[in-house]
């Protein structure tokens, strides 16, 4: 895979991304501005960014405190109606996450789906359409930081059915095996990324919002 990042500039503050995925969250950090260094329990080939093979929370315990952001995504498949249907049982990870991240003293993020609202605290909403894209994706956030949102715009488009083709300007729900990947991707501008890892990213657009967003907080924090 060949792939260029695109042009950005640096803000000098280092943000690690454990569960980092194929790094769309990743991206809207480094779009923002940050150095990013992402952590997996899987090999990701497709990362774009400095990557580290290991444990997250065990990561996020030895060395979360040397960066100036911590924001992850803890797997979501504990709240998915697919699995519990299949009876498929997964560990809760936000809250062990949550503790690992409070632990450095460090700014965090977390970040998962509607479904594990009752898991977290008081997290915010973000929405595709709060940002162009043709998807609305709905993604929590959770922090201790002051996260401000834009308006939820409602939802005035139909999302075209699972498994028929997509044409400029559909919108679209990318999940399992959906078709129209190329141009989902372009949507999303996440074209590194297979149909995998699509399905499961947070679209960059959300994390360079709140990227540039806590950039200015720690920023007032240091000139006060």
């Amino acid at each position: 895979m060949t792939f260029t990042l695109p042009p950005r500039k640096p803000n000098g503050l280092t943000v690690l991304d454990p569960y980092s995925c194929q790094g769309g969250a990743a991206m809207g950090w480094y779009l923002a501005g940050y150095t990013v260094t992402g952590v997996d329990k899987d090999p990701q080939p497709r990362y774009p960014f400095t990557f580290i093979q290991g444990d997250a929370i065990e990561y996020i315990k030895a060395h979360g405190h040397e960066y100036d952001l911590i924001a992850g995504s803890p797997p979501c498949q504990r709240y998915s109606n697919a699995q519990r249907i299949q009876g498929r049982e997964h560990p809760d990870l936000i809250g062990p996450t949550r503790d690992a991240m409070e632990a450095t003293g460090r700014p965090w993020i977390i970040e998962n789906v509607e479904d594990a609202a009752p898991e977290m605290r008081d997290p915010v909403t973000l929405c595709g359409a709060m940002f162009g894209l043709h998807t609305y994706r709905h993604r929590l956030f959770e922090s201790p930081l002051p996260l401000a949102v834009p308006l939820h715009p409602r939802h005035l488009h139909d999302t075209v059915k699972m498994g028929r083709p997509l044409r400029e300007g559909d919108w679209y729900h990318a999940v399992g095996n959906f078709s129209g990947v190329p141009y989902v991707a372009r949507d999303m501008d996440v074209e590194w990324m297979s149909r995998d890892g699509i399905r499961e990213c947070i679209p960059p657009a959300y994390t360079r919002f709140l990227g540039e967003q806590v950039a200015a907080l720690l920023a007032a924090e240091v000139a006060a």
